[in-house]
């Protein structure tokens, strides 16, 4: 874009708070940004302050932005959305995490769910401090407003409502069971709620418990007991993002940080009654051209305090640069400080020389790019496929971000049953890649792929992968040797070495979220279990799922085996004698 171009664009929004992103080729995420005036500091990108943001503003093509209520609201959703789309121009915490937020989709029949990371467009509300509470209300809104929590894939085409529906917890509008009208009032209500009208939920709460303990049904009087003291106490928490240390505790976070050596440095000393008593050290990702400390800083406090509690006071070494900054951290009650001399001065100093410290253990994920020639592959997507003799193949996904499992983000598939390894890899890759390309997988891109096995698994991934037109770094891990296998070479790192250590758990992780679900699928095709007498489909599917195979079966006592509903002890003693 030009300057011409970004006037233009600049007269088109709002003077509202909240975030803008600068968005390149294929709608790739370049650079997030807050504003206190959306259009003023949009227009500001006419004149850009530094080579970098120039050359940002001339790979972006477009312009988006969300509206927020506050400030502080603006200041959330950047790090959220910076912790999602990873943008080349911001500096980003490699091991940020961020507080859930409720999302409305930006679809005709929106969808609600809990998210970290919500999409473009949508209507977000938050951040909450407390997933337990958030989660029990909106369970509660689905409850009487029945809006739908499927995702828009498995909304799309549907013939028949789903369990939700059944269950009470939709109002199933894929099937038509209510008008689209009807349900965008629905969905005003809900905005409402999440608006602060507490009543508007708490309401209808209210009246089906106190009609429940009419009739007797204490138990569900009691479940709407517990959903309306939810729903009040997140709206108490609800004033500020983030809660502020009680101030008894007179809590201290002292913030150093070092930009030598190729990756920024931030190291965060805690303080409680004037006594030390914690010591963090983060990295983060900068774009090339950074030299500002307190830009640096401006990034790293709202991703880091937007999953943790704030203190009493911050002390940094020097100001941190941002909109909005401030004032988020005044309404919640922090004291943002840069001391000049005494007590607080010296604790800057030692957290400046702590931020300069190397560390003896090397970051995994930094020494596999390296290794690799790569950058640091921060988020890696492991494969494995599992079978017996060609019968109950799956295939699983598992994910790793910043060197650790991300459990919310693996996934499996059934493949097609044939003894074919390569074949089968090839499916599981093609399915991924397919996934991708069309949109419908919701987690963001990998850096890197890791195959279970040799160059044949490798071959067929990479068959899979230009099929698909789907473009990620792609390596191998043999078990035999441990020999790391790219397209290019082939690695014999040492056992110790912490980039091989990470590739083997990503590999271990893999195989065994494969063989696991083998294992269900094999037990479920036909068992042991289903030639006793007394358990039928129904107790055979109890046993599998408290004990996990036909093996997990075998291991147990008596006593346990009728614990499960509907096995008694003459039950137990067959099973207990057929599997021995």
């Amino acid at each position: 874009m030009d300057a011409k171009r970004v006037r233009e664009r600049a007269t088109e929004l709002p003077k509202q708070p909240g975030v803008y992103q600068f968005l390149g080729e294929s709608d790739r995420v370049l650079y997030v940004g807050k504003a206190v005036d959306i259009r003023d500091r949009v227009r500001s990108y006419t004149d850009p302050r530094s080579e970098r943001i120039r050359q940002m503003v001339e790979r972006a093509v477009d312009i988006e932005i969300a509206v927020t209520d506050t400030e502080s609201q603006a200041l959330l959703l950047e790090a959220n959305l910076i912790k999602r789309h990873r943008p080349r121009y911001n500096v980003r915490l490699k091991d940020d995490k961020s507080y859930p937020l409720v999302e409305l989709t930006d679809h005709p029949v929106p969808q609600i769910r809990i998210t970290r990371d919500p999409e473009t467009g949508s209507t977000v509300f938050g951040p909450y401090t407390n997933k337990g509470d958030l989660e029990a209300v909106v369970k509660a809104v689905r409850e009487v407003y029945g809006l739908r929590g499927c995702s828009d894939h498995k909304y799309a085409g549907r013939d028949r409502p789903c369990l939700d529906y059944d269950i009470g917890l939709c109002t199933a509008p894929c099937t038509g069971e209510i008008s689209a009208n009807a349900y965008g009032e629905d969905v005003e209500a809900v905005e409402r709620f999440f608006g602060g009208e507490t009543g508007i939920l708490a309401g209808p709460l209210r009246q089906e418990m106190e009609a429940a303990a009419q009739d007797g049904a204490f138990e569900r009087a009691a479940n709407r007991r517990d959903a309306v003291a939810a729903v009040e106490r997140l709206h108490e928490r609800s004033d500020t993002a983030v809660s502020s240390a009680e101030q008894t505790a007179r809590r201290t976070d002292v913030i150093g940080i070092s930009l030598a050596g190729g990756e920024p440095t931030v190291a965060l000393l805690r303080a409680e009654r004037g006594q030390l008593v914690e010591r963090e050290q983060h990295t983060l990702a900068a774009p090339d051209g950074t030299t500002d400390a307190g830009e640096v800083l401006g990034a790293f406090l709202p991703q880091y305090y937007a999953e943790r509690e704030l203190p009493d006071v911050i002390l940094c070494p020097e100001q941190p640069v941002g909109d909005g900054l401030e004032s988020w951290l005044e309404n919640a009650g922090v004291a943002l400080r840069v001391p000049a001399a005494g007590r607080e001065a010296t604790l800057v100093e030692l957290a400046l020389k702590n931020a300069s410290r190397v560390e003896r253990n090397e970051n995994p994920v930094r020494a596999l790019g390296r290794a690799l020639e790569m950058p640091a592959p921060d988020r890696i997507e492991g494969f494995d496929v599992s079978h017996s003799h060609g019968r109950a193949v799956v295939g699983s996904n598992v994910t790793f971000v910043g060197g650790e499992p991300e459990k919310r983000d693996y996934r499996r598939k059934k493949l097609t049953e044939r003894n074919d390894d390569y074949g089968n890899m090839f499916e599981l890759i093609r399915w991924r890649a397919e996934r991708a390309v069309s949109g419908r997988d919701e987690r963001p891109d990998p850096d890197l792929l890791l195959i279970d096995g040799g160059e044949g698994q490798l071959n067929a991934a990479l068959n899979a992968l230009e099929e698909t037109g789907w473009q990620v770094p792609t390596i191998a891990l043999a078990k035999a040797e441990e020999r790391v296998i790219t397209p290019e070479r082939t690695y014999d790192w040492g056992t110790e070495t912490p980039q091989l250590q990470l590739l083997q758990r990503v590999r271990d992780e893999s195989h065994r979220f494969a063989v696991q679900y083998h294992e269900i699928l094999r037990d479920e095709v036909s068992t042991p279990l289903d030639e006793i007498e007394g358990v039928g489909p129904q107790m055979r599917s109890r046993l599998l799922q408290r004990f996990g195979s036909v093996d997990g079966v075998k291991a147990v006592s008596k006593a346990e085996l009728t614990e499960v509903p509907g096995i008694g002890e003459t039950t137990a003693e067959r099973i207990i004698e057929r599997l021995s």
